[in-house]
């Protein structure tokens, strides 16, 4: 199996002229690693049809730069700066992806560039979720992906500064965190969540992705 994965943009400043990197985590490689999946990294928005046929699915990743909001037709809000695009490079990707059919799995930042895609909006600032490597509770939907994983509810990491808004149509939510923070969408082959699997090493987060999806 091969699952296509996005990589995410880097800036170090002190290592000029060698600065602007592309990343993937490792924790990616580990798990992989151990499920016996090829991952073909993207960087570029060229040659993604060829990327289509060759992957089995595809992976949004998180990313530390936000989604600018002209994309959900907002305008940014004071104080806010959208320097940098990612976003086109992952709306390509789940198109393609998507109209192929191919599942897509969405973590963090690749959550909210799902919802964006299919028409959701963002919250631009948020309060309380970027934990670090503290844990807080999520209330998982009966009957979804998820709860076929999970109890009903379930602890889980919390890096992030925007959520979603407003729920891109024909998706339903299936985690909540007690504030009411959307934290899980899906809809057929498409699942998303707002917490990193990867970094709490969920291996059967992973395992029962492809099982579901794949097999």
């Amino acid at each position: 199996m091969i699952l296509a994965i996005i990589e995410r943009i880097e800036n170090i400043k002190e290592e000029t002229p060698f600065n602007n990197r592309y990343y993937l985590t490792e924790h990616y490689k580990k798990i992989f690693d151990e499920l016996d999946v090829l991952l073909f990294p993207i960087i570029s928005n060229k040659n993604l049809e060829k990327v289509c046929n060759i992957c089995d699915g595809l992976i949004v990743t998180g990313s530390c730069i936000d989604i600018p909001p002209h994309y959900y037709n907002e305008k940014p809000i004071v104080g806010k700066n959208y320097d940098i695009d990612e976003f086109k490079l992952d709306k390509d990707a789940i198109k393609l992806f998507s109209d192929s059919n191919k599942p897509i799995l969405g973590i963090c930042g690749g959550l909210q560039s799902i919802n964006v895609y299919f028409g959701g909006s963002l919250n631009q600032k948020i309060e309380n979720h970027n934990l670090k490597d503290k844990l807080h509770r999520i209330n998982v939907k009966k009957d979804t992906f998820l709860n076929s994983i999970y109890n009903e509810s379930v602890n889980v990491n919390s890096y992030h500064n925007q959520s979603i808004k407003d729920v891109a149509s024909q998706f339903i939510i299936s985690a909540k965190s007690d504030d009411g923070t959307i934290e899980a969408i899906e809809k057929e082959n498409i699942i998303a969540v707002q917490w990193h699997p990867e970094k709490m090493n969920d291996i059967l987060f992973f395992k029962k992705f492809i099982k579901t999806f794949f097999n």
